[in-house]
């Protein structure tokens, strides 16, 4: 006690203050080969990932607003919804078969594809080979550089992409005068023409599909010289003698909205992008990267985590005296790390760095209106991107947004709420079309900048994955999430509980009751996402009735729709108690089942799985990332089934089980799960011998699946918070917290600090701790006050906080005594 108060005589009333994160970078000591060993940068509309060759640096670009397609017909399939009644008949006839094969007359098409956008190439001139080598990604200010000699000459190159000047910013530089002498080529995998002028490249083109009917583009890539010329030739730019060189990437599209036809009601795209690089004008190299930093530092710097080896001998202090031991971490380039880890070499800074990785793409790839991060984030090399790179709407779009609230980064899940408007849109004629319900929307599986909303499969493809329409739901708990983390009771009016709503009176009209329990409500027909099941006759099949993932979904949307309009009905006449009809349903809702072995029941009936080790555990949904299943018995089950499914799972499922673990107060399995997930695995094209093709990190640590999709490593990031803290609300007041510090931290992070990590209720949170102890925590009411219950050490403290003016304590973790 008396070290940790000399130590705060040292800080004063900033406990606790900013962990001492280290560094945060991503190096290597050679260019990408693949695009899993390529560096993403992103302003969350425009993206690049770049290989760094020597030779010819290649680097990849995107538009997240570039799709194949245009708005949906809200006539589709208008008459598909009376197949419902006799699928239900065939279901309640216990005729699976049949079941099963009607559900494709109650399919739709597939989603839209998301398009590369343009390929740079710099070929630089410069004879010689190249050595001493070093690429990185700073994720503390967003910046990628790359140095090399050549021929006696040191090369640097810079890459950055700006939000608020909407660039994508390049600047090659040597320390001898006169040095780069390189070739710019821009070219695209889809529709293009490129033309040349001494002032700039322009790439103009389609994504794939008629011009007629598709998203248009302009892209100029434009020069600036120290020195030297340029030569212009049919597509290229020739530079010649430069001491420095500058490229400035701007694009716009004709993406005018979802319902908004690309051509005859685009936007004014090639207006737009003269309107991008004319604002350029009005800045310096420096200005635009320092204005760059600052609009992504304003979110980044918001949280920082301190993760340090306890048993290891501190030589010099973070706040609290602790400091890293980790530095060897720092000497080794982060693939050859990322092996030496998953080869079980402990880093405490890796895991870090993973966790802030994961902050850093949520920032690049999530800050266009109504678009939000697709399962590439934004980034793709591919023409046609694995399952389409779309918007994978039973899991992976919901866990991209996992730790957007929790880890400090709430404006970064605003596009979504445009997406979720839109979905209501659309999703309103999928209900009438495909289900014949008139109140209300919902959507299914699948979707894509158009906001479809269809039960995909084109009518031939299995109902296992193509029939599910529980998408809306599911993804408007998101929108009741942000209000939870920020009161902002505006927003819960206008935007969060008019969506809630829709997909509340979409579940009530789809539920039914159940012909052989009248006092039971149920889905028919249901799948559960993308399992399969066995009946006690031996049918191997998916459809069925009952199913306990949807009345999860169901469940959690009910009393978050009833919770919020308790919220908005304070201070008027009618309070919360006249609004227990929106709850009433659950009650009637079928039960969680246990079934004979332990676990949670996925099915009606206590079927076996086809696969029981199944990479989906949609059924624990109200475990994670709901919160209703609190029953010690059922959670007992969910723990069970976790066992049962085992540790052998890829990509988001390994994020998402990292997350139940956690939920379950398990730390030590939720820690093994997250060593699990930074697993090194070998690029998808690389086919040398030995090389490792499973789940687990690619090199420049994004997710495989595999493929690449980066739902995993938001996965990982919200579980790494969901470990160190966790929070819910009262029921009847929103503001009014429960926050548990170190719920499910493990052995390995015995020592540590954290700051910025923000708790439903409006709360901002703090804390160190030490020999798995909290030492000192500072929670701050951000909006409002409110009373909050802190659990730590086994012991508790309920407090009143005002707006604005936070409680510290230091505490004597040998006593349990705790003071301001």
């Amino acid at each position: 006690m008396k070290r940790l108060l000399s130590i705060l005589s040292v800080v004063g009333s900033l406990l606790p203050a900013v962990a001492q994160q280290q560094p945060m970078v991503l190096w290597y000591d050679r260019p990408a080969q693949y695009f899993e060993e390529s560096l993403p940068i992103g302003n969350g509309k425009l993206g690049a990932l770049v290989y760094g060759g020597t030779g010819d640096d290649t680097i990849y670009l995107n538009d997240i607003t570039l799709w194949t397609g245009k708005p949906v017909d809200s006539n589709l399939d208008k008459d598909a919804h009376e197949w419902i009644p006799k699928i239900r008949e065939a279901l309640f006839r216990e005729d699976y078969a049949l079941a099963d094969s009607l559900q494709l007359h109650v399919q739709g098409p597939n989603s839209q594809f998301y398009q590369p956008l343009a390929t740079l190439h710099i070929i630089d001139h410069t004879q010689g080979e190249a050595v001493g080598y070093y690429r990185e990604l700073n994720l503390d200010s967003s910046l990628v550089n790359i140095r090399y000699q050549k021929d006696g000459v040191t090369f640097r190159r810079e890459y950055f992409a700006s939000h608020p000047d909407k660039v994508i910013a390049i600047r090659l530089t040597a320390n001898r005068p006169q040095s780069i002498n390189c070739e710019l080529l821009l070219t695209s995998q889809v529709p293009h023409q490129v033309r040349a002028s001494k002032a700039q490249l322009t790439l103009i083109g389609h994504a794939t599909g008629h011009p007629d009917n598709s998203i248009h583009y302009c892209s100029n890539l434009i020069p600036k010289l120290k020195d030297g010329k340029i030569e212009v030739t049919d597509s290229t730019l020739q530079v010649i003698n430069a001491t420095e060189l500058v490229l400035y990437f701007v694009n716009e599209t004709s993406f005018n909205g979802f319902d908004k036809h690309p051509v005859s009601e685009g936007a004014p795209y090639i207006e737009d992008v003269a309107n991008d690089a004319w604002h350029l004008v009005n800045y310096s190299y420096e200005q635009l990267k320092e204005r760059h930093i600052a609009d992504y530092q304003q979110y980044y710097n918001r949280v920082k985590l301190e993760l340090c080896k306890s048993e290891q001998h501190a030589l010099a202090g973070g706040i609290s005296g602790m400091v890293y031991d980790d530095y060897e971490s720092l000497l080794l380039p982060t693939d050859e790390l990322l092996r030496q880890y998953s080869s079980g070499r402990p880093s405490p800074y890796l895991e870090t760095l993973y966790f802030q990785y994961g902050r850093y793409l949520l920032i690049s790839s999530s800050r266009t209106k109504g678009v939000p991060a697709n399962l590439q984030g934004l980034w793709t090399p591919y023409l046609w991107s694995p399952w389409r790179g779309n918007y994978t709407v039973n899991i992976n779009l919901e866990e991209n947004y996992w730790p957007a609230f929790v880890a400090n980064l709430a404006e970064m899940a605003e596009p979504l709420d445009g997406f979720v408007t839109a979905l209501a849109e659309n999703g309103q004629h999928t209900a009438r079309s495909y289900y014949g319900i008139q109140q209300g929307w919902c959507s299914s599986h699948n979707s894509d900048i158009w906001a479809m909303t269809n039960p995909v499969g084109e009518k031939r493809e299995s109902p296992m994955w193509a029939n599910w329409n529980m998408g809306g739901a599911w993804l408007v708990n998101t929108l009741w999430e942000r209000y939870l983390f920020t009161q902002d009771k505006e927003y819960l009016k206008n935007v969060a509980y008019p969506l809630m709503q829709g997909a509340y009176q979409f579940c009530l009209n789809w539920l039914i009751p159940n012909p052989k329990d009248t006092t039971e409500l149920i889905t028919a027909p249901c799948t559960s996402p993308e399992n399969e099941y066995i009946t006690d006759k031996g049918y191997h099949g998916v459809t069925c009735y009952g199913g306990t993932a949807d009345l999860a979904i169901i469940r959690e949307l009910f009393t978050n729709t009833y919770r919020a309009e308790i919220e908005l009905a304070k201070g008027r006449k009618k309070d919360g108690r006249y609004h227990v009809a929106t709850l009433r349903p659950v009650l009637s809702l079928h039960p969680y089942t246990v079934g004979k072995n332990g676990d949670l029941n996925e099915w009606y009936y206590d079927w076996r799985d086809f696969d029981p080790r199944h990479r989906h555990q949609s059924h624990l949904i109200g475990l994670y990332p709901g919160s209703h299943l609190t029953q010690p018995e059922l959670r007992r089950a969910a723990e069970q089934t976790l066992i049962q499914k085992g540790d052998e799972t890829t990509g988001w499922s390994t994020g998402w089980r990292i997350n139940l673990w956690a939920r379950l107060k398990n730390g030590e399995k939720a820690y093994q799960i997250y060593r699990k997930l930074l697993t090194f695995t070998d690029a998808q094209d690389d086919h040398r011998e030995g090389t490792r093709h499973a789940g687990g990190t690619y090199a420049n640590l994004f997710d495989a699946h595999p493929p690449f999709q980066i739902d995993g490593n938001f996965g990982g990031t919200a579980g790494v918070c969901e470990m160190l803290m966790q929070s819910s609300n009262s029921v009847d007041a929103p503001h009014q917290a429960t926050i548990e510090l170190l719920p499910a931290t493990p052995a390995s992070w015995s020592e540590g600090a954290v700051s910025g990590l923000c708790a439903r209720g409006g709360y901002e949170v703090s804390f160190e701790w030490k020999g798995g102890k909290v030492t000192a925590f500072e929670i701050l009411a951000r909006h409002k006050g409110g009373t909050v219950t802190v659990h730590y050490n086994g012991t508790s403290q309920t407090v009143k906080l005002k707006a604005g003016r936070p409680l510290r304590r230091v505490l004597d973790t040998t006593t349990r005594r705790s003071g301001e």
